[in-house]
């Protein structure tokens, strides 16, 4: 097992990738592979495969993990109505317990995003009540207009057309809340400038290294999914800093791709990409899990273990349990 300090580098500096891959992609760390199994707001209308009940993502995440997954990123949804984002911790609860049921080492990522005008204390419901081991930490401001398909035949699309704000005030709060709970911030990076957000986080003391970012690349009012805007957010990287990187749709393959090679982590699933070929959506998760494996062993990038990902991540070792 590499030490800690193998795990991170100054990504922008061409002598120390060179010396990182002196034998190959294989002295890269370990690749970490998270899944993000279903979003906030597409469902089965959009994707037949898409898991919606807690029962469906425990199932989905299980063949995920097997896969080579070793992070799940969750959003919990309405029992009655599983179209609908759900902001009951319960409901997260649930879902984790019955994901650690089949998953005993598996990182659980709770979401803290959320539709537009929800509250605070909705978006913080699955860190407040349900122990995950990662949450989410947007540090950006949402410009979307979108069009959901409808559920039933007969019934009309549903348009959104908003904005959800942020401010240094509700990052700090944020932030707060997960160091209360021991939950490592996952922070979520949409655009450069986001970074005074992350710097703020960090001088105040409110995230601990190793600072884990996502790159969140090609949605709405984020950067450009482009090799030049990956690289910038990358020279962007604070010291002590491991990174991951997702891309929405038809970037997916190419911006993770990138992230292999630049010795970064990446994220999957139904929530960024519900096609797995132009034009034929994916039965599952898996599917998706076991073509990032794929990809990353034909270049020679080894597959992180839950216990390596805990370990570079600087989590516990010992999985939180939900009984």
């Amino acid at each position: 097992m590499e030490e800690a300090r193998d795990y991170m580098w100054d990504y922008a500096n061409p002598w120390q990738y060179l010396e990182k891959i002196s034998h190959g992609l294989h002295s890269l760390p370990p690749l970490i592979v998270s899944v993000a199994t279903t979003g906030s707001v597409h469902g089965k209308e959009s994707c037949p495969g898409l898991p919606e009940t807690a029962e469906e993502q425990a199932g989905q995440t299980y063949e995920c993990y097997k896969a080579g997954a070793s992070v799940v990123h969750i959003h919990a949804r309405e029992k009655d109505n599983p179209r609908m984002t759900s902001y009951s911790g319960e409901d997260y609860l649930k879902i984790n317990a019955l994901i650690r049921e089949k998953c005993p080492d598996i990182i659980i990522n709770n979401t803290t995003s959320g539709l537009p005008g929800i509250t605070m204390e909705q978006r913080l419901a699955g860190v407040e009540y349900a122990k995950p081991e990662l949450a989410s930490l947007d540090n950006h401001a949402f410009i979307v207009r979108i069009t959901l398909k409808p559920r039933e035949p007969g019934q009309p699309p549903t348009h959104i057309d908003a904005c959800i704000p942020w401010t240094y005030g509700e990052a700090e709060k944020y932030a707060q809340k997960m160091k209360e709970k021991n939950v490592k911030p996952e922070i979520e990076i949409y655009d450069s400038g986001e970074f005074w957000f992350a710097d703020f986080l960090i001088k105040e003391k409110l995230v601990d290294p190793p600072y884990w970012f996502q790159f969140v690349m090609g949605f709405q009012s984020s950067m450009y999914a482009t090799p030049a805007n990956l690289l910038t957010l990358i020279h962007h990287l604070p010291p002590n800093s491991l990174f991951s990187v997702i891309g929405v749709g038809v970037t997916q393959i190419p911006m993770i791709t990138m992230s292999i090679l630049l010795g970064g982590h990446v994220r999957v699933g139904l929530e960024d990409n519900i096609f797995i070929e132009p034009g034929k959506l994916a039965k599952n998760n898996a599917e998706f899990v076991e073509r990032v494996v794929r990809l990353a062993r034909e270049t020679g990038r080894r597959i992180a273990t839950p216990k390596q990902a805990r370990q570079m991540l600087g989590i516990s070792e010992k999985p939180t349990q939900y009984k």
